[in-house]
């Protein structure tokens, strides 16, 4: 007896069931970023983030296997959203500025309590080192066209640069002083010029 296939429904249907296997990856990702973000702590339980993300603590280990890969996949993906949302205009540092002050409005906190963890947990320091080293890479990308080709020079300047546009720079200004954005926009920008211009 000859049972008839329907290829194209069969193919609709794996597609289906990957595009919903997807989704649910995505939504425990996300929970646990909003529950690392809620708590301020890595130490996250499985089980909030099962409950942030209306699955069972079952479902998430079949995504990831165990706590420690989930909180990497979702350090990743914070890692490639923060890249995404410091990338500066081109050849307008004051532009520039501001979409680092809106970026650090999202996420400094959470910055602050990451670098706070840092002698406690290894994950931490290693998410503060690739942090550190992608701050210095905007600094030299942002003002690359008024430092100094002169190596040494060109390095002493861009630490300098890189302190004055720090998150501790902002929670100074925004969360101590209690400026405005405006105001640490201009704060920022008044450093960054008397430095490029000295």
């Amino acid at each position: 007896m000859y049972i008839a296939v329907d290829m194209k429904s069969r193919t609709y249907d794996m597609r289906t069931r990957q595009l919903a296997k997807d989704a649910t990856r995505d939504a425990i990702v996300d929970a646990a970023i909003d529950t690392f973000e809620a708590e301020r702590t890595f130490a996250i339980a499985l089980a909030a983030v099962a409950e942030r993300a209306n699955v069972t603590v079952k479902t998430v280990l079949r995504h990831f296997g165990n706590r420690d890969a989930l909180i990497d996949t979702a350090w990743q993906r914070l890692f490639d959203d923060i890249r995404a949302e410091r990338e500066p205009p081109p050849d307008d540092p004051a532009a520039a500025l501001d979409v680092l002050i809106e970026h650090y409005e999202r996420r400094g906190t959470m910055v602050l309590t990451t670098l706070a963890q840092e002698d406690k947990d290894p994950r931490a320091q290693r998410m503060n080192s690739t942090g550190r080293l992608g701050h210095r890479r905007w600094v030299e990308q942002v003002f690359d066209a008024r430092l100094p080709e002169q190596p040494a020079e060109r390095s002493r300047l861009i630490d300098v640069l890189v302190v004055a546009t720090d998150v501790y720079t902002w929670k100074l200004l925004r969360q101590d002083r209690g400026l405005s954005k405006v105001d640490v926009s201009d704060r920022m920008l008044l450093m960054t010029e008397a430095l490029l211009t000295r």
